[in-house]
């Protein structure tokens, strides 16, 4: 995990953002000596709405004004991803994008959720793996970028690094899981 102050970050738009965030974040923990001859993977997502970039709310009120905002609405959420292979110095950066559709919560939904805490610790405030998956009604692309690392890019990009998928189950195939 790096230790990039995410609020010292700005850019132009919101998934130049997600973009510099994840790269900042990848460069950081390849630094790190426990890095050394291994693969690095930074990611970050900030929720565009409407250009606004979104990332995770400073506080409560923060978080309920945004929920106010996003109700019945459709936001894009954009991860920026950055892979660093230690071992050769080769590295690729690259973003998904998937357009998120929030149900049309009533404010005391929404008082509800933000007391939960968890809004506060997510990009734009929502997740889909917890509790707030009830609040997202659609979700057009990949459903792994929402939850905050794209998959199926991510296999792309290794393999662009010549990195194959499948060779980092190795404890996997030697216990037979696979």
């Amino acid at each position: 995990m790096s230790d990039v102050d995410e609020s010292a970050y700005t850019a132009k738009t919101p998934a130049a953002l997600a973009q510099l965030l994840a790269t900042a974040k990848a460069e950081a923990v390849a630094r790190l000596s426990i890095a050394e001859g291994a693969v690095v993977v930074g990611c970050d997502s900030v929720l565009d709405l409407d250009g606004a970039a979104l990332g995770k709310p400073e506080d409560v009120a923060e978080a309920k004004r945004r929920w106010r905002s996003m109700r019945g609405r459709s936001g894009l959420l954009v991860t920026g991803h950055c892979v660093i292979d230690t071992r050769s110095g080769r590295h690729d950066a690259a973003r998904a994008t998937t357009r998120v559709t929030f149900a049309d919560l009533s404010d005391e939904e929404i008082d509800a959720y933000v007391a939960t805490g968890e809004p506060l610790q997510v990009a734009g405030a929502f997740t889909i793996d917890g509790l707030g998956g009830a609040f997202v009604t659609k979700i057009d692309g990949d459903p792994h970028n929402v939850v905050g690392i794209s998959l199926p890019l991510l296999r792309t990009m290794l393999r662009g690094l010549d990195v194959e998928w499948t060779s980092l189950w190795p404890s996997c195939q030697q216990e037979g899981r696979v």
